[in-house]
């Protein structure tokens, strides 16, 4: 089975609480003794994982950076859902995707996969030949999201796209020269939101296969928004049209 390596607090706790058995080894900084790693090592007791004590310098080494608090674990990669079909065959309740066009940085994906989790999406998609894959920056960001959201990577976007809307899936994307705003659109159905890269946008193509372009209403002096941050906005507005629409 093939192996990846997960780091910080956030990304190996929620590997723990989801699939102990999948986790093969964890790396702890032999001089890091604060109460956060003294509650990290009573949870690898709970699931019966002695933690190698190693230095913060072979801890870099095996991370490639600094930024891994200390923490890092091998563990197996988990089976997801390996296509858009077998999402959508399996659902018992309106899809809700997120497609994200040009979103080259491990960091932003990471974002837009803990906020996806946290709205309730079925799948992330993105196009191969313009996004970033999942890697151990993407599932640090991401908390534990990147361990339970599928994130499929097509070959062909717009084909995709395509194939979407016979599932009767309504295509937002999101354009700032939108005439329409987020808040004046109905996103509570089957739907699947649409981003482009910050700055960039979304690719022509990608743009022309959207039912409808809305526009996130901007009251500062900023022009636009983080991806992760736009695609929050635009998640939760189904979310909450969805609530409504329960709660009548």
């Amino acid at each position: 089975m093939a192996q990846k390596l997960l780091f910080g607090f956030h990304a190996v706790q929620a590997r723990l609480r989801v699939a102990p058995r999948s986790v093969q080894e964890v790396y702890v900084e032999n001089e890091r003794a604060d109460k956060r790693m003294q509650n990290f090592i009573g949870l690898l007791a709970q699931s019966r994982i002695e933690p190698r004590l190693v230095a913060r310098t072979r801890l870099d080494g095996l991370v490639g950076h600094t930024r891994h608090q200390g923490i890092a674990a091998l563990v197996d990669d988990l089976p997801l859902a390996h296509s858009l079909d077998d999402v959508l065959e399996s659902l018992s309740e309106p899809p809700f995707l997120l497609v994200l066009d040009g979103v080259t940085d491990p960091h932003n994906l990471g974002a837009c996969l803990r906020v996806a989790d946290a709205a309730g999406v079925h799948a992330v998609i993105a196009p191969k030949d313009k996004a970033v894959g999942i890697n151990a920056t993407v599932a640090k960001v991401a908390s534990g999201a990147a361990e339970h959201v599928p994130y499929i990577m097509v070959t062909n976007l717009a084909r995709t796209l395509r194939e979407i809307k016979e599932y009767d899936i309504w295509v937002v994307g999101t354009d700032d020269q939108a005439a329409k705003s987020l808040y004046q659109s109905q996103v509570a159905g089957p739907i699947a939101w649409v981003m482009g890269a910050e700055g960039e946008g979304m690719r022509r193509l990608t743009r022309e296969h959207c039912d409808e372009l809305v526009n996130i209403p901007m009251a500062g002096s900023v022009s636009s928004l983080n991806v992760s941050v736009a695609s929050g906005v635009c998640l939760f507005e189904t979310v909450r049209q969805r609530t409504s629409v329960e709660g009548i």
